[in-house]
């Protein structure tokens, strides 16, 4: 006897039955709508890079999670587990020949080997929106935009008496500045935040224990948590930043930009300044922020974004301001599951046609074709099961509207029996079958 497959799918990664498609259609559905209300054209990569890509010197913990292989011709490579960089590739690969600022959007799958988690898992994908060769912080603030735009036409609050999330936002020159009077700066900077942005979760111990070994000494690793305790709204937050690090700090100065820019896109009563905010990638050179639930019943963030205009640099090109968010879909379902604000998303089916027997079967298929030429959605019943059977699948399972029935009587006769789905009170009629393309 032969043994039987395992039928769960890998760990970490998902199967979609038709009604968990049904769910992700309406989230991209919704997702390109935004970006493009913005202007934001859409673009791909193959999902499959040089592993090269994404080892970065600084230690970035997403290098010890890539899916990396080598291929039968011993070159190394990975499954992407994030976006930007294809997209530095792909923006220097053009060159001169692409005209700036542009804006683009994705919807990649991505894939990290990591701990599976409430919210995390081990692929999933996101919505990327990036703007290239903008240096102004406009950028990051309409970046921010269509962030809260998607999340209101999804259902959730954004607005100053009702709002269900919160945008933590820090700039990393702010703590650059900080820790150049310390004499942290270069790789070492950049290998620092990659440390930090894990204090939540490895510990302040532990946080002490890594920046100890960069050679930050005690008195350093105090000064970096005092600054990274500051925050708070609006003005209020700019002026608590400004006490600690000087307001000539040229991440404060940006900040306070970024807030004179989101304001008028309603968004600035939204926008908490937290020096906590990091973001685990060493390539990230300005603005940084992430999106939370407000009420903090999910742990993850929903969203983060930031400024990485050295990226392009690294890899071998000319300098280029840039500056992206990415979105992903496990969190945002699970919220929005959880506040019953997805929508009912039934089978879309217009039409089913019965045929009584065998024999109808040529006439039903006639039928569906008309049908479909008009733009109907149309399955054709061939089950040859009792009609109180077909009328309650046509109604629960498919959705449909309209049942037309074809018997032997009425197609000897030239009609068919329509009868309305769902109608309270509507009674089925007589068509011509030479009106449905089959007389």
């Amino acid at each position: 006897m032969t043994e039987q497959i395992d039928l769960q799918p890998v760990k970490g990664v998902r199967d979609f039955y038709p009604e968990d498609q049904r769910v992700k259609t309406w989230l991209f559905s919704l997702w390109r709508d935004v970006a493009r209300r913005f202007g934001y054209e859409e673009f791909d990569a193959c999902v499959l890079e040089h592993e090269e890509l994404y080892v970065r010197k600084a230690g970035d913990e997403i290098t010890g999670q890539l899916y990396g292989f080598a291929d039968k011709s011993d070159r190394r490579l990975a499954l992407r587990p994030e976006l930007t960089p294809s997209l530095a590739r792909m923006v220097m690969a053009r060159g001169s020949a692409l005209p700036l600022p542009a804006r683009w959007f994705a919807i990649p799958q991505c894939f990290r080997y990591e701990n599976v988690q409430r919210g995390r898992k081990r692929e999933h994908y996101q919505w990327n929106m990036d703007v290239i060769g903008l240096a102004s912080v406009a950028a990051e603030a309409e970046l921010m935009a269509a962030q809260a735009l998607f999340l209101r036409e999804a259902g959730l609050g954004t607005s100053p008496e009702k709002a269900d999330v919160v945008f933590r936002v820090s700039n990393r020159q702010v703590l650059q500045g900080v820790l150049a009077r310390l004499g942290i700066t270069g790789d070492r900077f950049a290998q620092t935040c990659v440390i930090i942005d894990k204090r939540d979760k490895i510990g302040p111990e532990a946080m002490a224990s890594e920046l100890f070994k960069l050679g930050i000494g005690d008195d350093a690793t105090k000064r970096i948590s005092e600054v990274m305790a500051v925050s708070g709204h609006g003005a209020e937050g700019l002026a608590a930043i400004s006490a600690v690090v000087g307001k000539d700090n040229p991440g404060l100065v940006q900040l306070g930009e970024l807030l004179e820019y989101a304001e008028p896109f309603g968004l600035g009563h939204l926008l908490r300044f937290d020096l906590s905010v990091i973001r685990g990638l060493s390539y990230y050179t300005g603005t940084v922020w992430e999106v939370f639930d407000s009420s903090g019943a999910m742990p993850r963030a929903i969203a983060g974004g930031g400024r990485y205009d050295a990226l392009i640099e690294t890899l071998g090109g000319k300098p280029t301001p840039m500056a992206g968010f990415g979105m992903g879909d496990v969190v945002i379902i699970d919220i929005l599951r959880e506040k019953s604000l997805l929508p009912p998303l039934r089978r879309q089916v217009d039409d089913v046609v019965y045929p009584m027997s065998a024999k109808e079967i040529p006439v039903a298929n006639k039928v569906a074709r008309f049908l479909r030429k008009q733009g109907r959605v149309v399955v054709v019943d061939y089950s040859l099961r009792r009609f109180k059977h077909v009328v309650e699948r046509a109604e629960t399972v498919e959705g449909a509207s309209m049942l037309y029935v074809l018997g032997g009587n009425e197609v000897a006769s030239g009609k068919a029996t329509v009868k309305p789905l769902g109608q309270e009170g509507a009674k089925e009629y007589p068509v011509p079958l030479a009106s449905l393309g089959a007389g």
